[in-house]
């Protein structure tokens, strides 16, 4: 929230600790919900750029993609199958299986994506970069 606040982005940040969420509230809205055993705290609202990093709970991966906007971009980024052999976390549940960003996110083109080793500290992510192509733009092109 930092960074793009920093650039004078309008943020929102969520989580469900109330410590996390006093160390940013100044940054802009901060709400405290868990969206594991709550409602999504946001039915049916968009925004320009959503940004995911180090969480994963599938359910949740289908109402994240839909909270895109027209023109607006997923930035996603977590731990991938194979970090079980470096460190936490290591259930299946947590990480992400090969291609399943890019499952996720069909009908957004994709602008990057990555599925592999990080040495420093050592881990395994997935990461992509997306867009919801504004309506009556060209229609997206599959292929990295």
């Amino acid at each position: 929230m930092r960074w793009f606040r920093e650039r004078g982005h309008p943020v929102i940040g969520v989580d469900r600790s109330p410590d996390a969420i006093a160390a940013v509230e100044r940054l802009g809205e901060a709400l405290l919900a868990d969206i594991e055993s709550g409602p999504w705290p946001w039915p049916g609202r968009r925004f320009g750029a959503v940004v995911v990093t180090n969480y994963l709970w599938r359910p949740t991966l289908p109402l994240i993609v839909q909270s895109v906007d027209e023109g607006g971009a997923l930035i996603y980024e977590t731990f991938a199958a194979g970090n079980e052999t470096v460190g936490k976390p290591s259930r299946p549940d947590f990480l992400l299986q090969p291609g399943e960003l890019i499952t996720v996110c069909q009908g957004l083109r994709i602008v990057a994506y990555e599925d592999g080793f990080e040495a420093d500290p050592p881990r395994f992510v997935q990461r992509i970069a997306a867009v919801r192509q504004p309506h009556g733009a060209p229609p997206a092109r599959h292929g990295l």
